[in-house]
């Protein structure tokens, strides 16, 4: 952590603020985010979240195939396109676009429901 965040969060419990942590932030509509990287941070971990979920559900409901593919995709460029745009309200430009905030770890979550669902559905599935 670098000396001018120390003494901006010092200078801030100094005065009766209360440091915010980042998982609160991400559940509080309009939060108001220091740090770029805080925020792409939680954008990078619900995509983990929903890819884990999704790849159980499509394992458990032996989904197979291109379909379930692009449902995922749909799914999880969709819910983290309405978290950042109407839930938490930010300035998309500020963080590189529309579309740098849709593929933050949209490769590694599609690689983590991948290995997810084929372990679901193998362990259900399989004859």
């Amino acid at each position: 952590m670098t000396n001018s965040l120390k003494k901006k969060e010092e200078v801030q419990l100094a005065n009766g603020g209360v440091k915010q942590s980042t998982w609160s932030k991400a559940f509080s509509c309009k939060a108001v985010w220091e740090e770029k990287d805080e925020f792409l941070d939680v954008i990078y971990w619900f995509r983990q979240i929903i890819a884990v979920i999704l790849g159980v559900i499509w394992g458990v409901a032996p989904l197979k195939g291109f379909l379930g593919i692009a449902i995922f995709c749909i799914i999880n460029a969709g819910v983290l396109y309405l978290y950042f745009s109407s839930f938490q309200q930010i300035d998309e430009e500020e963080y590189g676009g529309t579309w740098e905030l849709t593929k933050e770890g949209f490769m590694t979550s599609f690689a983590l429901f991948l290995v997810v669902w084929i372990i679901f559905y193998t362990a259900l599935h399989y004859e």
